[in-house]
Formats: structure tokens, sequence, C-alpha cells
């Protein structure tokens, strides 16, 4: 029979995590891992410290599902890495997350459909979101840190043969990106002087 290990987490640094480990010791925890970081931070260390000294037969335990994660996604994902290492989880205030029950495993196996079904969701707000971007005019990705004087200025500069090197350190930038700006810019000026036009 493995040992069961507490899991207490707040969200801000002013709020106190006193009453879940008071908690989580009458229910017998002999260690208790606390953490004061947002649900959502995927980089919360005393979570992965306590799955990681996880061994088969170990319970983690949470007074409640939300101290663990802030979605169905992040729960299914953090429960598979647990119960992975032949682990258990138990939620004091949701029994019915008890995966070393069959009642419990089954909720495992929904959460894990529901869990897609907030994946896919996700994707396609985000697909939707990039494609209104584009219709209304907002450009994509990063915004340029240099001005259309600058591109101006270091095609020009590049034309009168200063090297890619010595642009690069100029302007802050790598030489396959002065490269870029440098052809972008004259096919631009191509293209504006020599218009395609069949009867040219």
């Amino acid at each position: 029979m493995g040992q069961k290990i507490g899991y207490a987490r707040v969200s801000t640094v002013g709020q106190t995590l006193d009453i879940q480990v008071k908690t989580l010791k009458e229910f017998g925890c002999v260690k208790i891992y606390r953490e004061k970081a947002s649900g959502a931070d995927s980089e919360r260390s005393q979570l992965k410290k306590l799955i990681a000294s996880l061994g088969e037969g170990d319970i983690t335990v949470v007074t409640r599902i939300d101290r663990l994660a802030r979605s169905t996604f992040d729960l299914f994902s953090i429960v598979k890495e647990i119960t992975n290492k032949k682990a258990q989880f138990h939620s004091i205030y949701e029994p019915w997350t008890d995966t070393s029950t069959s009642t419990g495993r089954l909720m495992l196996a929904i959460l894990g459909g529901l869990a897609d079904v907030e994946r896919d969701l996700i994707r396609t707000r985000t697909s939707e979101g990039r494609v209104r971007a584009i219709q209304q005019g907002k450009q994509m990705g990063r915004p340029s840190r240099l001005t259309t004087a600058q591109k101006r200025d270091i095609s020009a500069k590049r034309k009168n043969g200063m090297t890619l090197k010595s642009l690069a350190t100029t302007y802050g930038l790598s030489e396959s990106a002065v490269s870029r700006i440098a052809r972008s810019h004259d096919t631009l000026k191509t293209t504006k002087e020599f218009p395609s036009d069949p009867s040219f």
C-alpha cells in the first residue's frame, strides 16, 4: 500500500494554504506539496516534484479538483501522468474522482473524451480568430521591428556593396533576415517599375 501525498495550491501570494493543508493532514497525507501559482500556469514546480516523487500505489490527494487544474484538458493530462506511474488520484470533496475505483476509472475515460472535445474547440476558435483577423486587415505574427524607411535603407546599402554581416550588426538582425529584406524590397521596386501588363 502506497502513501497519501497531498497537493495544496492557491492562485496568489496573498491567499493562504492553511485550510487546504489542515484538511490534507486530517485525511492522512504524510507529505504535502504547497504551491502559490495560477492553475493555468504549466510551470508549477511543486506539482512537477510531486509527480516525479510518486511510487507505485501512492495516492495524490487534493481537497478539490480545481486545486489541481483549471480545465478538463489539463485535469486529464495531469491525472494521466499520475496513473502512468501506477499511482492513484483522489479529491476529498469529489470522491467520484478516486482512480482506485471502477467509477473513478470510468470518469477518467470520460475526462479523456471531454479533453479531446475541448482541444478541438480551442483549435477551431483559434483558426476562426486568425481568419477574422486577416479579413479585418490585421497583420499576423510578430510586428516588424523595422520601419519602411529602414528597410529601404538596408536595400540601398546592400545594393551599394555593404556586406550582409555589417548590415546585420548595424540593425540587430540575422544575415538571412537582411538578405530577405533586401530581396523583397528589390522585388517590390521591380514590380512597381515594370507592372505586369500584356500590352507592355
